[in-house]
């Protein structure tokens, strides 16, 4: 039996203000915005003094699956792709992507409430 890294306490630490940002994000962008800082701060937390990722490594790409894409640059990080394939890592990623993605479209389908914010 293979031991298997869990990345999960770094989730539930990062995920309170996951929640919190998604919850005040005004448009579909704001969404994408935080779900890619989060992402940021999750790697940060599992891969200390690293600097990783960049904004650019990471979208969310509501409906498609997986929702979300890394870029050819982290993917092929040996520490990311060892990550990836022995912990939970994908996993988590994969539902804060989920999470993030719901918010995008309940958004992307209610585009008067963000419209009436602007205006104010």
């Amino acid at each position: 039996m293979t031991k298997q890294l869990s990345f999960m306490k770094s989730m539930h630490e990062i995920l309170p203000h996951f929640r919190r940002r998604l919850n005040n994000a005004e448009s579909t962008e704001d969404v994408k915005k935080f779900f890619t800082y989060t992402i940021m701060e999750l790697f940060e937390k599992i891969f200390p003094d690293q600097n990783l990722l960049t904004y650019e490594d990471i979208d969310l790409l509501p409906g498609n699956v997986p929702p979300y894409t890394l870029s050819d640059r982290i993917i092929n990080r040996y520490e990311v792709s060892q990550a990836l394939e022995t912990s939970d890592l994908k996993d988590i990623l994969h539902k804060l992507a989920e999470t993030a993605s719901k918010r995008y479209i309940h958004l992307e389908k209610n585009p008067e409430k963000t419209e009436s914010k602007i205006r104010l």
